[in-house]
This record gives structure tokens, sequence and C-alpha cells, in this order.
């Protein structure tokens, strides 16, 4: 358990765990890193796991908003140096996409390997929620930690996951709640986001994009199509899982990850 100060004087949680190649981490909007806790064990058996609380959220603090995406891509950035690495395969859920795209995009030399979860290219041709699920993003900025969490189920969670599999996801959150502001901070900085998709061409890392094929906040389709703008991108799309793939169906999420990226360290070994 560590923590490092960015260079705004904001300061940030961070931890690393197992030996292997680097594989940083990145939550979505309002979730700690706490979240990662069904996968990170077994992804940790094969590399040096380092996950940290974004800014807004966890044990990091919660500075005045907005936190517009580039501020969180220097943050990335400044858990990753702090953790001794200059680079590492990167994997970010939702927002966490977002920043992983932007991060690949503005440091490409720190990117080894890329998995975006759950997240879009934003930009006029974005795959657009339900306005359901736009009405809940909003609405959770003026509710308590738990009202927020239990509101956001049906948008998140597949139909078919477990409801213990749910309640012990909310208990894991609520262990460090995240406030309104944090929330909030996040939010906003999102929703100034103009967008990746005229410069995902540019990518030249290795890139899996995951996508559960139930997610209603943001739709698979959006998976689809940044796999068609990155050059040779891969396309999962996992069955009976939704928004918090992670959590519906976390053993699939990791086989696909780990498949990835022994295929990554190994290309001989994955078929053509």
């Amino acid at each position: 358990m560590s923590f490092v100060t960015t260079d705004d004087g904001t300061t940030l949680w961070w931890e690393a765990v197992g030996r292997g190649e680097p594989l940083l981490l990145i939550q979505g909007l309002g979730y700690p890193s706490d979240m990662w806790y069904r996968v990170i064990g077994p992804l940790s058996a094969d590399h040096r796991v380092i996950r940290f609380d974004n800014r807004g959220v966890g044990r990091s603090d919660v500075p005045a908003g907005p936190y517009p995406i580039p501020r969180m891509v220097a943050d990335a950035m400044a858990v990753l140096s702090a953790a001794g690495e200059t680079s590492a395969h990167v994997f970010g859920v939702s927002m966490g996409g977002i920043i992983a795209q932007e991060l690949v995009l503005t440091h490409p030399d720190a990117v080894r390997a890329l998995i975006l979860g759950c997240t879009h290219a934003g930009g006029p041709g974005v795959v657009a929620p339900e306005p359901e699920a736009l009405g809940m993003l909003q609405a959770r900025t003026t509710l308590s930690p738990a009202e927020a969490a239990r509101v956001a189920v049906p948008f998140v969670y597949a139909p078919t996951t477990p409801a213990a599999v749910i309640e012990e996801d909310i208990r894991v959150r609520l262990s460090v709640p995240t406030t309104p502001e944090g929330y909030t901070g996040q939010l906003m900085g999102a929703a100034t986001w103009t967008g990746s998709a005229d410069r995902l061409g540019t990518i030249t890392a290795p890139t899996l994009v995951l996508t559960g094929d139930r997610d209603r906040l943001v739709p698979p389709g959006n998976s689809v199509q940044i796999g068609q703008l990155i050059p040779g991108a891969t396309v999962r799309v996992l069955p009976d899982a939704s928004h918090v793939f992670f959590s519906d169906q976390p053993a699939a999420a990791v086989a696909a990850v780990s498949e990835f990226l022994a295929g990554v360290r190994n290309p001989s070994t994955v078929d053509s």
C-alpha cells in the first residue's frame, strides 16, 4: 500500500501485487480500485498488477472538480512512475478505458499492450445508451453512496448474475464510499472529453477490446467500433455479461485477458 502526490498536489493511493510484466489497471466512473477484487488474484499470478484509486474515489484525495481526462492520464502516469515502471500493459474499463485510450495516444511508449473494456471512442459515432441509463448517471450525483450503487444495478449487471454477487460488489464499493463530490468531479471531467475516434488509427500497441453482450450503459456496438478503428485489434464479446463484466463473468474475463497477454509475450503461440 503506497501513495503518490501528483504535480497538482493530489495524493493518490496505489498498490502492486504479483510478479512478472507490469499490468496497470484503471477503473471506471465512481469505482474504487477495490472493484478489481474478483480478477486481481488470477491476473497477478503472471503479472505485476498495479492498481490505484482515481482522484475522487477510494483512498485517494477528492480535490475540487471537474477532473478532465488529460488530468487523469497524468495521474495514471504518476502512479506508473511511483511503481518504478516506465511502461506497462494497460487495462482500463468504462471511464478507465477512456483514460487508457488517451494514455496510449499521448504516451505510446508507456503502453506495451492495451486492453479496453466496456468503453467507447466518443464523438458523433458513439452508440448511445438508452435514455434511462443516461438519466441514472445524472441522478447519482445527488444520491447517497448506497443509493447510487443500487440505482445502477439494472444497467450494469447481467440479468443472470446472482444477487449474492451483486450484493458482495456493493459491500466492497461501500467499504470506502465514493462521495457525490468525487463522483461529480469524474463525471463532469469525462463529459468534456471530445473523443478519440479520429486518432485511434495511430495506435500501434497490440489491443484487445472487451465488452459484455448485455451492457445497457455502454452498448457493445461501441467496442465493435473501437475494434474497427484500431489496426489489428481483437474484439471479444463476453456472453451473459453487462458493464461490470469482471463481476458478471470474472473467469471468462481473466481468460480473455491472460490469453491475449500471453500472445503478446509469445506471438508464435497464437494462431494466425
